[in-house]
């Protein structure tokens, strides 16, 4: 008897340990979430707060939780009454004694109901300010659009902020009883107490009831779905973008009838539960399911025999909606429409007064040119250029073309032994500089010709702040300001140092090092002896990441550029596009996607990370709801060194582009046929044949004066190769984002760039050289083929590249082919190659000179009387030629760039001399 009252109190006081025990560990487990929830948020709140974000984060963050205490509140009370009502229903049909005791009493009940209720709840405040709190705050203060849809007389912002707001309560409800009816349907078929249990039967009706009610809403909403897909049922689609004749007949009076089915449903399943005639409900729910299968028939019926026998004449007037949104969406309701007659009309007059965009004409490719770059240009292995950007600048008052690219540190490449958290951390923490060089000039040895090259940076602008603290760089967290000499760039034996001098970064001070510490992972960070009150962190510097962290709402472009302000400081500028996927009538370009604008320029400056966002069209419905959500993330003022790098974007272009081909066509017979259908043209680009890309061009339009930026495409019929038109964006000024299209006569041939390649091909003399190029050992690299538009003609033109197959060789541009009507040539320079197209053209005209200024002339006129003239010390001269080639050769090959580099200013220098 004592034993078992010993091990009646012992089981009870373990009992008591184990509840006390589960007790503490849930307040610990809370306690660490929490910890660690608010860390984040924490964190985070500092570093948007230190660049001037932290109004952006909090407006975020509090939407996020009052949708996430909704959802949570929602979900915890819901499914608290369903388990309640469940309980209730089990003991007022069972007796206590056939219950176990964690459902009779209410201590053990309570906690268990309550526990499952907060699982729900968070799992339904994770979904509902996961995914809604966006579209709840566009939804609160979206502005409108100004145009309606022709059916429903809406406005537009209705289908892209208010519908997809609507159906996401609905949806998220009508998934939530769900649940619920199954839970619903696995409790109560215990003992069949749904045929037994008055209780479970009002529970089941009244749940049903709802979701017959949460139907019927979506169903009604239904009817405005019909002008955002071409989907007319499960299994067939209209060729009109939007509403169709389909629709209209059957779709949106069935989204009336399945509402009102709904209802039924949901008051026949109540009544008929309440009366407990289960089988009675199932035929409710057998007729809505009839209706529903019905309603795909007569849509299936409509469209094979009705709208595919006679199909133009029935979506005729809807084909004209689908035109007109699409072309909205796609801004392309304004674009300038002119001929060019594509006349043989070149001459040298017409040279002379369109030399500025001939001497812009791009002969080098930015593919090659960044191996160029690299090898040229880096002088040490922790160096890269990422990429080669196409920009323009005034320089000495010539509005010149250039090919730019930033000089960015790399630490993973640092040698092993160098691969320190020293290092890593405090002292390799930027680039440097950046390097420039011409589009269409080339040296003797196919070369760039630099404009700004070199460290420290030599050139034609100056360049007051070289360091790259942020760039494409996948580059890690640094710490700046601290007692370490930052390098910044080599000298010889010695190398300088910097100083980060901005006040951008995250104080390392108090609080702030012990959070930074554990979120960098790194109790170094906390104990070092080499940081200093002024000490910064640098966090998030991949300009992309940067801006996706501060702005996430935005997509962004994939092609990031830097550019150099007026003041000499280097900045980044990426494209921001606002995109929304339910734009009525529209086709999407990609997946729902069917409207886009580039909204948005973001400038991050390049050494203090400085993060700006311009508003570029202000007209934007999106942007203007984006304004009001978020009014102090964007900057009012454009500075005029900003706007003047501004480029159309290349992805945008191509969105427009791809859209114009089909949406140009205003004959609706004709794009219901798709007669006129334009493509983009393919080329022949390291020797394989591509789709043709958008290219920058400077360039001078008929109708002005002067050269302006222009970004552009040709088209091509489908599936022909000639050139039928072509499409360009203007760039500069008050003009940037002018769309315009030029056409070419139908009934006569122009050249398009695959014919161009084809001719390419075939001729004899250009086929047999290249050939041979390619036998000698030496990789022949076709680059981009050119159409330039000059006045009411066409030129164009291909660079050849040369490359040996040694594994450090460089490819040269060796070789420029034109191509002019019946014309085609191939010869050392742009300048020869244009002669000869010119002495073609009027073989019996004198050659005329080209415009040159007196030294020039000087220069040309010596050159002729030495000719003849014997060279001095000429074999003392070639002896030396020879030893500094065999040098530049040697360190190639041990890859010393930085010595071939002053071994081929040493050969430019030689080679001058004899010249």
């Amino acid at each position: 008897m004592n034993d078992n009252k010993f091990t009646q109190k012992q089981t009870e006081r373990l009992q008591k340990i184990g509840k006390r025990f589960s007790t503490f560990t849930i307040i610990v487990v809370a306690i660490i979430v929490i910890s660690y929830i608010a860390f984040k948020f924490l964190t985070s709140f500092i570093w948007m707060d230190s660049l001037g974000f932290g109004n952006v984060y909090t407006t975020i963050l509090y939407s996020k939780i009052l949708l996430g205490v909704s959802g949570f509140v929602l979900f915890f009370v819901l499914t608290f009454l369903t388990i309640f009502w469940i309980r209730k229903s089990y003991m007022n049909h069972f007796s206590h004694a056939q219950l176990p005791d964690v459902m009779t009493k209410p201590k053990q009940a309570y906690p268990i109901l309550i526990l499952s209720s907060v699982f729900v709840g968070v799992i339904g405040s994770l979904i509902v300010q996961g995914i809604g709190w966006e579209p709840a705050l566009k939804f609160m203060n979206h502005e409108t659009f100004g145009k309606v849809d022709p059916y429903f007389n809406m406005d537009v912002a209705f289908y892209i902020f208010e519908l997809p707001f609507i159906q996401f309560i609905l949806y998220t409800l009508l998934n939530l009883f769900i649940f619920f009816l199954l839970v619903q349907i696995g409790a109560y078929s215990v003992f069949h107490m749904y045929r037994m249990s008055r209780h479970a039967q009002i529970h089941l009706a009244t749940t049903l009831g709802l979701i017959g009610i949460l139907l019927a809403g979506i169903h009604l909403l239904g009817k405005y779905n019909t002008l955002l897909t071409d989907q007319v049922n499960l299994f067939q689609k209209s060729v009109v973008h939007g509403l169709s004749y389909t629709d209209k007949l059957i779709n949106v009076p069935k989204s009336y009838v399945l509402a009102a089915v709904a209802i039924g449903m949901a008051i026949w399943i109540m009544i008929a539960l309440f009366r407990g005639k289960i089988s009675s409900s199932i035929k409710a729910l057998i007729i809505y399911a009839v209706f529903l299968v019905l309603g795909q028939v007569a849509s299936i019926v409509v469209q094979n025999f009705v709208v595919s026998p006679n199909e133009f004449s029935k979506e005729k007037p809807f084909l004209e909606h689908n035109l007109q949104f699409t072309r909205a969406a796609y801004d392309l309701d304004d674009i300038e429409h002119k001929e060019n007659p594509g006349d043989a009309t070149l001459t040298e007059e017409m040279v002379e007064r369109n030399q500025l965009t001939l001497d812009n004409i791009r002969l080098n490719d930015s593919r090659p040119l960044l191996d160029i770059y690299n090898q040229l240009q880096t002088f040490r292995t922790y160096y890269k250029f990422n990429d080669m950007d196409i920009d323009r600048y005034e320089i000495d008052g010539e509005y010149e073309q250039v090919f730019i690219g930033a000089r960015e540190l790399s630490t993973a490449d640092l040698p092993d032994q160098a691969q320190t958290w020293v290092n890593k951390n405090l002292r390799y923490t930027h680039g440097y500089g950046i390097a420039m060089s011409h589009v269409n000039k080339v040296t003797s040895q196919g070369q760039p010709e630099y404009m700004m090259r070199n460290i420290p940076i030599e050139g034609v602008i100056d360049v007051t702040r070289p360091q790259i603290y942020f760039g494409e760089e996948p580059y890690p967290n640094v710490i700046v300001n601290t007692k370490v000499d930052e390098f910044d760039y080599p000298t010889g034996d010695e190398n300088a140092t910097n100083r980060y001098e901005e006040k951008l970064g995250i104080p390392l001070q108090g609080l702030n090092r012990l959070l930074f510490a554990m979120k960098e992972g790194s109790i170094r960070l906390l104990v070092s002896d080499q940081l200093t009150n002024e000490s910064q962190l640098l966090q998030i510097r991949n300009i992309k990441d940067r801006v996706n962290e501060i702005a996430p709402f935005f997509t962004y472009d994939d092609d990031p550029y830097i550019f150099i302000r007026d003041d000499g400081t280097l900045a980044w500028m990426i494209d921001g596009y606002v995109i929304a996927e339910r734009y009525p009538y529209s086709e999407a370009f990609r997946g729902n996607e069917n409207y886009v604008r580039n909204s948005v320029k973001v400038v991050i400056d390049a050494y203090s990370g400085e993060v700006n966002f311009y508003i570029v069209d202000p007209e934007d419905p999106l942007i203007q709801t984006y304004q009001n959500i978020f009014p102090e993330l964007f900057t009012a003022e454009i500075p005029d060194d900003v706007r003047a790098h501004f480029r159309y974007p290349v992805d945008m272009f191509k969105i427009q582009t791809a859209m114009y081909g089909t949406y140009h066509m205003s004959n609706l017979e004709v794009f219901y046929n798709r007669e006129d259908f334009w493509e983009f043209p393919t080329e022949k680009y390291f020797n394989q044949d591509i789709e043709m890309d958008p290219y920058y061009i400077t360039m001078k339009l008929p109708e002005y004066d002067e050269e302006e930026f222009i970004l552009m495409l040709p088209y091509t019929p489908k599936k022909r190769q000639n050139m039928i038109s072509w499409m360009g964006v203007r760039n500069d000024g008050e003009h940037y984002g002018e769309l315009f299209v030029y056409r070419f006569p139908k009934q006569k041939n122009i050249y398009g760039p695959q014919q161009i390649e084809n001719r390419i091909n075939q001729d004899s003399v250009i086929s047999q050289q290249l050939n041979l190029w390619s036998q000698g050992g030496s990789e022949v690299i076709r680059g981009n083929l050119l159409v330039i538009p000059i006045e009411d003609t066409v030129l164009y033109v291909e660079p050849v590249y040369i490359e040996s197959s040694n594994e450090t060789s460089l490819p040269e541009v060796k070789q420029v082919i034109m191509a002019y009507e019946d014309h085609i040539v191939m010869e050392e320079t742009f300048e020869k190659s244009l002669d000869k197209i010119l002495s073609y053209i009027d073989p019996d005209k004198p050659k005329a000179k080209k415009p040159a200024d007196d030294k020039q002339q000087t220069e040309e006129t010596e050159e002729t009387e030495e000719m003849d003239t014997p060279i001095m010390n000429a074999e003392e001269s070639l002896l030396e030629i020879g030893r500094l080639f065999d040098a530049y050769q040697e360190a190639l090959s041990d890859g010393d760039w930085a010595k071939a580099g002053e071994i081929m200013e040493q050969l430019e220098e030689a080679l001058a001399k004899v010249n």
